[in-house]
């Protein structure tokens, strides 16, 4: 099944690596503008700037 998130945001914790960075990278391939939450602030930025680049959607980097 393809499911499209356009015009939705989604958000994920602890993606500023591993399985998080994983699925946020899905949620954004499906369209999804991206809420990057890690405890660590520059994977969290970094992440967010890989998928804006990659998949054309927003995504911010958020310390949580």
């Amino acid at each position: 099944m393809d499911v499209r998130l356009d015009g939705r945001v989604a958000v994920v914790t602890g993606a500023g690596s591993g399985i998080g960075a994983g699925i946020a990278r899905g949620l954004a391939a499906s369209g999804a503008a991206m809420a990057i939450l890690d405890i660590r602030e520059d994977a969290a930025q970094s992440v967010a700037a890989d998928i804006a680049t990659e998949y054309s959607v927003k995504a911010e980097g958020i310390v949580a």
